[in-house]
């Protein structure tokens, strides 16, 4: 595990992001027409400076890599005590009481 900050997440992610890109020889304009979004945000991703995930899940959707979305969920096995827990559904929230 590396100790980066979430700025060098940032530059790392967007390097990425510009490899990618170029590595299937797309301009920054068309991956924004693909994505739906602006110029900018695609400049702003590439340079390091970040993006709202909505976002960055449609540009990762235009370049075809949602594979990067769904590492982000964990995929550990429950315990079998927390499969019993999983499975109960729930009615209705906790009442609280007002103290």
């Amino acid at each position: 595990m590396t100790n980066k900050t979430p700025e060098e997440w940032e530059i790392e992610l967007g390097r990425r992001i510009r490899e990618l890109r170029l590595r299937k020889n797309i301009t920054q304009q068309d991956l924004a027409d693909k994505a739906v979004v602006s110029l900018n945000v695609v400049k702003r991703l590439e340079g390091g400076s970040g993006t709202t995930v909505g976002l960055m899940i449609r540009i990762l959707v235009a370049l075809e890599r949602t594979d990067w979305i769904e590492l982000l969920e964990p995929k550990a096995p429950l315990l079998y005590w927390e499969k019993a827990e999983f499975n109960k559904s729930r009615k209705r929230a906790s009442n609280r009481k007002k103290q």
